[in-house]
Formats: structure tokens, sequence, C-alpha cells
């Protein structure tokens, strides 16, 4: 689903339904210089101050573009409930405030919104944050994760690098509570559930904070096991989550264990170079056959979603048996405004003559980042019995919204993101309302799919002939 929620999303996910944007060709100064301006725009907003009729000029902009184009709001909350909160976001702006502060004050309802292409956030953060760094601007220094009992756990230095204080909770941060600051931005991320959240924020704790408390050049921490408090230098190393973003190797990788396993890991459905990206999978597919691989591991748990192209061609193609729909109904909001409600018709066909379709076993490794297309494909694998969910579940609903647009707040510059459509999974209703690992009464439909290998069995299996 953006790009995502990672880049929040699938724009382009279910293709057939939305249909394709004509890409138009321009001259390369042009481009240039629309960069330029952008970014000058995006730099002039974040540092310009704005009084308080300005800031809730956007925030109505926002609650009305959020209510005249989502195609059903109750798909992640009441109807009412959005104005009600609203209100209480409406109050605090009351005085002048910077493009950040705007943000830690209008991002509040992010949680509300319940859904991870619906929010209130910041312009390009990934290009601006790489851009601090190379200015000298430091952040929190460790990357980490936020755990059960509400504490940020370390996860390694800022950027990845490993620190022999990794799993140390951390009690307090400049004298704060830890638990309370990270609360305070977890009431900033978006997101279907607060797993989901929770996952998020810790990819971007970084960032968040930085938005909140500033980027002060050290930070007084109090770790877990230590009875006193410590001060740790800001990082300066590029976090972890604009490394991978930007580096096909660490999104993708495909290797075989000595058990005939192979472990295809897909980070992402989003690559500019698809080519690169569908040679990768059929060179993994094909060093699995030449290795006589019988059980097949595809890792999804960080992959925020992307084209729904990268997934059918890259991998169905592989391990397909049967015929298959993306989704089933949906709804959507047209360009003239009106809702329009249909089923997705057309199937997409297994390649009969594939010299390199797997027949082995399939599992598909699910995780709380796991979004968007990734959450669609994740469907198909389980709804048409073409292998079986395995991980961590609860995080991000069957039912997935997409077809989504921007748009920049002309006060803050701050953007809105929202989606055009919601789509059922293939078995409709029947499905768990949540992405969930596959449950243990179904796994004899998923070995009886798994032994189709002809046409005559297309009919049978989970989605009971739909």
């Amino acid at each position: 689903m953006a790009h995502n929620f990672q880049q929040t999303s699938s724009e382009k996910s279910v293709r057939g339904l939305l249909g394709r944007r004509n890409l138009v060709t321009t001259h390369l100064g042009k481009l240039l210089s629309a960069a330029l301006l952008l970014l000058a725009n995006t730099e002039m907003a974040a540092a310009q101050t704005n009084g308080s009729a300005a800031l809730q000029a956007d925030l109505r902009l926002a609650l009305d573009t959020i209510k005249r184009e989502h195609p059903d709001l109750a798909h992640s909350l009441a109807p009412a409930t959005l104005e009600r909160e609203a209100a209480k976001v409406r109050a605090q702006l009351d005085h002048p405030m910077d493009q950040a502060e705007a943000w830690a004050t209008m991002a509040q309802i992010n949680p509300i919104l319940a859904d991870g292409h619906l929010f209130i956030g910041l312009p390009d953060w990934r290009g601006q944050a790489a851009e601090a760094i190379r200015h000298g601007t430091g952040f929190f220094p460790f990357e980490v994760r936020i755990d059960a009992g509400g504490y940020p756990v370390v996860v390694s230095k800022l950027g990845g690098a490993a620190t022999p204080l990794a799993g140390r909770r951390i009690l307090r941060i400049d004298g704060r509570d830890a638990r309370v600051v990270a609360a305070a931005l977890l009431a900033r991320a978006h997101g279907d559930t607060t797993s989901f959240r929770q996952a998020l924020l810790g990819q971007r704790w970084w960032l968040f904070h930085a938005k909140l408390y500033g980027t002060p050049a050290n930070y007084d921490l109090v770790l877990g096991g230590f009875p006193r408090h410590r001060v740790f230098a800001a990082g300066h190393a590029r976090p972890q989550i604009l490394q991978r973003d930007a580096s096909f190797e660490r999104l993708f990788a495909c290797r075989i264990d000595a058990g005939r396993t192979a472990h295809l890991t897909v980070g992402s459905f989003f690559w500019d170079d698809k080519a690169r990206f569908f040679q990768f999978t059929r060179n993994c597919f094909a060093w699995m056959k030449s290795a006589s691989v019988d059980r097949l591991v595809i890792d999804v748990r960080t992959n925020g979603g992307g084209d729904d192209d990268m997934w059918k061609d890259g991998i169905l193609r592989y391990i397909a048996t049967r015929p298959y729909k993306q989704g089933s109904r949906y709804l959507k909001r047209e360009a003239t405004g009106a809702v329009g409600a249909g089923t997705i018709e057309s199937a997409t066909l297994p390649v009969d003559d594939e010299p390199l379709r797997f027949s082995g076993e399939v599992k598909v490794l699910i995780g709380p980042l796991t979004y968007s297309s990734a959450v669609l494909f994740a469907n198909v694998v389980r709804d048409y019995g073409f292998g079986t969910l395995s991980g961590t579940g609860g995080a991000a609903r069957t039912r997935q919204s997409g077809g989504v647009r921007t748009m920049t707040l002309p006060n803050t510059g701050l953007i809105l993101s929202y989606p055009r459509f919601v789509l059922d999974p293939p078995a409709g209703g029947s499905a768990p309302k949540l992405l969930q690992p596959t449950a243990a009464n179904d796994l004899m439909t998923v070995r009886r799919e798994r032994g189709c290998r002809n046409r005559a069995c297309f009919g049978s299996g989970s989605l009971r002939g739909r």
C-alpha cells in the first residue's frame, strides 16, 4: 500500500482497477528547474511560521478533502469521530507554529484515522533528513523498537552498526520517562492498528523524536541495567530505513540453505528498474530449480507495498497453480465524485509452460510492517492456497485501501495522504479481518492446492469456486 507507508504506498496498487497514468517526457532542464523549485518551496515552508488562522485553514482543508475523496471512511473509523477528534486538535492551533510544530499538532489525528494510507505527514522527510545529516545535524543515537511495556529498546546504533547495548530498555531520555516520550511519538503515527504504528515508530523514532524534541548534540539516557545516566553523542549515520530503501541489495535477497530451503526476501514491491527485479527473481527460481529446492520461504515482513505487477510477474508467475484475482469487491471514488462499487472480474492466468515453476512447499513470512500491495499478495497466497502465512499478524487489515493520492496543504507545506478505493480480499467476508498466520485447519486446503498441476483442479480449493 504507499510508495508507502514506507513510502506509504501503493499508488499503483490494483492497476487494472484504477488505470495507468500517462508518463509525460519533459526536457531535462525543466525537470531540474522544477526539482529545485520544489526543494526551495519545501525548505521555505519548513522554515516559515504560520498564524492560527492559516493553521486552522490547513486542517479544515485536510478534513474536507478526506470526507470528499475517501470512498468509504467507515473502513477505518466512524465518520462522526473525525470532526469530534479534529476539534481537539483545532483547539491546540491557537498560536503561531513552524512546520515541525504544526505537524506535531495536526498529526495527532493520524491514529484516529487508523489507516496506513490516510494521514497528515511531513513532506519529503527522507530527502530532508539526508540533507540535514550532510550539513552536520545529528539524530537520536540509536535505532529502536517499542516493546510490550511501551519502552523503546536499543536495536543498534543509528544506521545499524552493532552496539553492546542492544536489547537494553531506554528508561529515561533527557530527564523524561521514556514511556511518556514513546507514547507522545506514537500519538502522531499513522497505521491500521497499534502494533502497526509501533512498528512504524520503531523505524522512524529518530525522525519523530527530532520533530517533537529537537536535535541536540548529546542525549542524556538512563538504560536498563545501568544505575546512572549516560550521555551519548547524537548519531550522524544515515538511519537504516534511508539506507535500506535506496539499496537493491538491502531490499532483495535470495539464498539456499543446506536443507534445500530457499529464502527469498522481498522488502518492497517498488523499484524503479522493474526489469532488474524481475531478472533477480527469475535467477532465484532458476537457482532453486538447479538446487532441487523443495521448500520456499518468502519474507515480506518489512514490505510496505508498491506495485502489484512486481509480485504477479516476479513471484506468482512461478508458484501460482490456478487463475487468481487480487481481490473481490471494491469501492472506488470516481473522478466525478461518485462512489462506484463493483467486483473484480478478470483473473490472472498461470503461465502453463513456465519452465521454472516451483511445486514445493511455500511459506510467506508476514510482520507488522507488511502492508498495502504486500497484504494483497499475502491475501492471494492464503485465499488460493498457494502457500501458508507465518510470522506475526494482527497489524494490517486484509481489506486494503489504495490508489493513494497526496496533496500539499498550502500554508504549512505538510502533506495529506488519502486513498481512492478499498478492496476486499479474494475470499471476501470469509477472510480474517486482520492479516494473520495461516490457521491449522486451513493447512489441508493449502496442501491440496499446492498439489494442483493442471487446469482440472482450478475449480477447487479455499475460494470454493469464487
